[in-house]
């Protein structure tokens, strides 16, 4: 099997190149790297998993923060190119993101919805099978309810995950966002022969 050892901030990690290959035991390995992207104009917050049948393990996270003071094409322009970083550097096969849920205030969500608007354009054109999860379903399938606060599902990433260390709110929902795709992944090990 060949195998890379990458490193990101001090952290080395295994990365198998072609997951379908035919491990030493003659079984498939079918590991999958998940990225997942909680979307926002000031922050977006990226987390890496991979996931090897039911065992998912870090890889790396972080948040993308464009100028603040540059206007809304320039920041858009920087999140995308963020966002190509990330994958050209971790080089994931799918994406989760984190859909918009609807503000009190229109000008924020529709802010909001430009940004992921950008967040999914930059990760098609990547060639990524992409899967949008609701707010509530990302909380539910890491902290078991959908109504938890950010604490909840900060803890629980750092509980699932616990080599991923202390994380920003902003990476921990995008961890817990590549979580979830992981968790409603269709199973290869569950379909039955053809």
């Amino acid at each position: 099997m060949k195998l890379v050892s990458l490193g990101f901030r001090g952290v080395n990690f295994r990365r198998v190149l072609n997951p379908f290959e035919l491990c030493d035991s003659g079984e498939m390995s079918h590991m999958i790297r998940i990225l997942g992207v909680d979307p926002g104009l000031r922050h977006t917050g990226w987390g890496i998993i991979d996931m090897d049948g039911p065992r998912l393990s870090w890889v790396a996270h972080g948040v993308i923060d464009p100028d603040p003071k540059a206007d809304l094409a320039e920041r858009l322009g920087m999140l995308c190119e963020g966002l190509r970083a990330v994958i050209h550097e971790h080089d994931p096969m799918e994406a989760a993101v984190e859909e918009t849920f609807v503000n009190i205030n229109p000008k924020s969500t529709l802010l909001l919805g430009q940004a992921r608007g950008a967040a999914l354009a930059t990760l098609a054109a990547a060639r990524l099978k992409v899967h949008e999860f609701a707010t509530r379903k990302v909380k539910l399938a890491v902290v078991g309810t959908g109504g938890a606060d950010k604490t909840q599902v900060a803890f629980m990433v750092r509980r699932l995950l616990p080599r991923a260390g202390e994380v920003s709110a902003d990476a921990a929902d995008a961890l817990a966002v590549a979580i979830c795709g992981a968790h409603h992944r269709p199973s290869l090990s569950l379909r039955r022969p053809a």
